[in-house]
C-alpha cells in the first residue's frame, strides 16, 4: 500500500491542504494563527467558556491553548480569569475588540471555504457532508465500544 492511497493520510492531508487555504485569510488579513482563529471563533459564538471546553471543543492541548490565549490576550481580543469554582481552571471570554474582528473575518474566511466548495458539484458536497457525518458517527461507535 502506498502512503497517497491510504485513507488516513488522504483525510488528513485534505483537511490540512483546506485549512492551508483558510489560514491564507485568517492568517494573513487578520494576523490570527490557526489555534487563535478556533479559539476566537468558538469564544465569540459562546461568549464564555472554561479551559477545559476550549480544549475539547477546539481538539488543541491545553499547552496549544494557553499559548494561544496568552497571545489572544496580548492582543486585546479575550480576557481570561480564574474560575471561582477550581482555581486551577480559566475562563475565556471574547472582548468587543476580539468580536469585532471575528466579525470582520468570518465572512472572509466563508467566502474562502465557499469558494473551494463551489469547486465541486452539488452531489459531491452532499457526499461529502453524508460521509463526514458517517465517519464521526463511527469514531463514536468506535469509542463507545468495550470491546475495543
Amino acid at each position: 500500500m502506498e502512503l497517497e492511497t491510504y485513507f488516513p493520510y488522504q483525510l488528513a492531508s485534505t483537511a490540512e491542504a483546506f485549512s492551508r487555504q483558510l489560514v491564507q485569510v485568517y492568517g494573513k488579513t487578520f494576523g490570527l494563527s490557526r489555534e487563535e482563529w478556533r479559539m476566537i471563533f468558538l469564544l465569540a459564538e459562546a461568549g464564555q467558556l472554561s479551559s477545559l471546553e476550549l480544549a475539547r471543543r477546539t481538539t488543541l492541548d491545553k499547552v496549544q491553548v494557553s499559548r494561544a490565549a496568552k497571545r489572544l490576550e496580548e492582543k486585546g481580543l479575550i480576557a481570561r480569569h480564574i474560575a471561582d469554582s477550581d482555581r486551577r481552571l480559566r475562563i475565556y471570554t471574547c472582548t468587543d475588540k476580539g468580536r469585532s474582528l471575528f466579525q470582520q473575518a468570518l465572512p472572509a474566511v466563508q467566502h474562502c471555504a465557499n469558494s473551494i466548495l463551489s469547486k465541486m458539484s452539488t452531489e459531491d458536497k452532499a457526499k461529502l457532508v453524508d460521509g463526514l457525518s458517517a465517519l464521526a458517527k463511527a469514531i463514536d461507535a468506535f469509542t463507545d465500544d468495550p470491546e475495543v
